[in-house]
């Protein structure tokens, strides 16, 4: 059985007047099916996409006064992609109070990222009907504010190899060089372990895949890069 949603005050610090509207953020389309319901929330996913899209793009354009509109794009979307969204419904416990089907839940749907993204859209969408932007943007704020202290640098996450082939290339005109150093573990599970060379700097990345260990390294190599050349990135 899911948490009593009463409870999802506490987490959210507002109290809905609506608690229709609550239940209805909350319900999952396999209960809607399972129970013949006339709703789920999917309605409110919908919506609550579209509120968080305007809270985060005014607070990433007030806090970054100086880039520009394809950076600012590139933040909103590290920000609001399945994975981030999960996490701060996690930060919530929301996946608790999730109202789901039988399946659903032993399928552990109250766990996955893409459910976990879609009840939290729905929850905003859901209390900003109950309530009011300003209201709702204090909430998601704080709530991001922990989660992205900095969401410029999230931007080193969505393509660390691109970022760093462009730094090379306009640094020393030549693109990193990448040398797989071992790879372990069984056939049907191997662990790669690259080396990636820019310049004097050397990094390293493992993984389960050489594309991923790659990416790795280049992060790693960036990291390093920006600790001495800050501003870099």
């Amino acid at each position: 059985m899911p948490e009593d949603i009463e409870k999802v005050k506490l987490k959210i610090n507002y109290n809905f007047k609506n608690k229709a509207l609550l239940r209805e953020a909350l319900t999952h389309r396999t209960y809607a099916v399972e129970n013949s319901l006339s709703y789920d929330n999917q309605r409110l996913e919908f919506l609550g996409d579209a509120v968080l899209e305007i809270i985060l793009s005014e607070y990433i354009f007030q806090l970054y006064p100086e880039a520009k509109e394809g950076e600012l794009t590139k933040m909103r979307s590290a920000m609001v992609n399945q994975s981030s969204l999960a996490n701060l419904a996690r930060n919530i416990e929301l996946g608790a109070f999730m109202i789901t089907g039988k399946g659903e839940k032993e399928n552990g749907g109250c766990e996955r990222d893409s459910t976990l993204s879609d009840l939290f859209e729905a929850l905003i969408g859901a209390f900003y009907i109950d309530s009011n932007l300003e209201t709702v943007k204090e909430f998601v704020l704080e709530l991001v504010k922990k989660e992205f202290p900095e969401p410029q640098k999230l931007l080193l996450d969505l393509n660390p190899k691109g970022l760093l082939q462009e730094y090379s290339q306009k640094k020393w005109n030549e693109p990193p060089l990448y040398e797989i150093l071992s790879v372990n573990g069984p056939d049907h599970a191997p662990v790669f372990t690259v080396e990636v060379i820019i310049d004097k700097v050397r990094a390293s990345g493992t993984a389960s895949s050489r594309k991923q260990a790659e990416i790795e390294a280049a992060k790693n190599a960036i990291a390093i890069i920006s600790e001495s050349d800050p501003g870099s990135f």
